[in-house]
């Protein structure tokens, strides 16, 4: 590949996988997403993640996953050229301005969950179901992407293991915080469940930075496990090392009220349930009446009407930018301890925004 089909136009995402690039193609004009693959680790040749997700991507065609364009080397870098989408859903979530109604919301989640159906009933778990790997269009196509720590599994061999080190921690299900090790498409629905509610709440539902703490912070919530319809969770390796402090009920329905109208509140429940076996699958989404009581589905257009790009690592880095003029005016007005500016960097939404997807992998 001649190494100049792509020009860089600017960052727009990160991880411990690599860098990725907004670009364009200098011929046909067209925009895509290059993501350079981190090599300098890899002493025996090729990443064998980046082989299992090419593979995947090339076996996937769905309008609501993102499109491996093609392969890419340049000056000893391997790229990745996807297809490319203006925003990713935690980044349009962080914007202060732009708003989605329930029929919005409808419209958006399930497309999610029509690419997350399809992947599962090809035996595939995305294994990192977050907002920053949910992109959107300014015609409101949402597409799932990152693949890195996707995999197929064996639907014939329902005891096969897996490694339970998946998932950013702030959508990670319990049964992996637990430590199991045999498990299915009910992971990614966790995921699934917790962007549901961030549509609503703009934050993430379950915060904290340790296994421990993430999941006292789903039993603060969800209630403990075997008052909730999960005893086998006593049976898991790591439960007797973290067991719940004392016994509680679920108390998502009464601290939500207010936030998450009853009809989603209801279906969110069924994504969260503490009991893998008793989630919702993503077929079951798809058929459930949610979709098909008013209000009905309906495309954000106001999508349209942005002018800026809204990815996760862009926003971030808007909020940083933002964050130090606000400081460096303080001190110019001579409030030597900042603390007009901290006070606007760490309270209110942007709190839960700044750190929202910032757990590694």
């Amino acid at each position: 590949m001649s190494e100049s089909v792509y020009k860089r136009v600017s960052q727009i995402g990160e991880g411990t996988y690599g860098k990725v690039y907004k670009a364009i193609n200098i011929q046909t004009k067209r925009m895509v997403a290059l993501k350079r693959l981190r090599m300098e680790s890899e002493k025996d040749g090729f990443p064998i993640t980046a082989i299992r997700e090419i593979k995947l991507l090339q076996s996937l065609r769905h309008p609501n996953i993102v499109s491996l364009v093609e392969m890419m080397v340049e000056k000893n870098h391997v790229y990745m050229v996807f297809e490319y989408l203006d925003h990713d859903l935690a980044g349009i979530l962080s914007h202060p301005q732009l708003m989605f109604n329930e029929g919005h919301i409808k419209y958006l989640f399930k497309q999610i969950t029509e690419g997350l159906a399809y992947m599962h009933q090809r035996g595939v778990l995305h294994r990192d179901i977050k907002g920053s790997n949910i992109l959107l269009s300014s015609k409101g196509v949402v597409k799932i992407a990152d693949f890195g720590l996707a995999r197929s599994i064996d639907l014939f061999n329902p005891d096969a293991h897996y490694t339970n080190r998946v998932i950013t921690l702030w959508y990670r299900p319990p049964e992996l915080l637990l430590g199991a090790t045999i498990y299915d498409g009910a992971v990614d629905i966790w995921g699934l469940g917790c962007i549901f509610a961030e549509f609503f709440t703009r934050k993430a539902l379950f915060q904290s930075k340790d296994s421990i703490g993430q999941l006292r912070a789903i039993y603060s919530l969800m209630g403990t496990p075997i008052e909730n319809g999960w005893p086998e969770a006593a049976s898991l390796p790591w439960y007797q090392l973290i067991p719940p402090k004392e016994p509680k009920k679920s108390q998502f329905l009464a601290k939500l009220t207010n936030v998450i109208p009853e009809a989603a509140r209801n279906l969110i429940m069924k994504l969260l349930k503490l009991n893998p076996k008793s989630r919702y699958t993503a077929d079951d989404v798809l058929h459930d009446s949610y979709f098909l009581n008013d209000p009905k589905p309906t495309r954000p257009v106001q999508l349209e009407e942005l002018t800026e790009e809204w990815h996760d690592f862009e926003a971030k880095m808007r909020r940083k930018k933002k964050a130090g003029t606000s400081q460096q005016e303080s001190f110019a007005n001579g409030n030597a301890n900042g603390s007009s500016a901290n006070s606007n960097v760490n309270t209110g939404n942007n709190t839960f925004n700044v750190g929202l997807h910032s757990q590694t992998r």
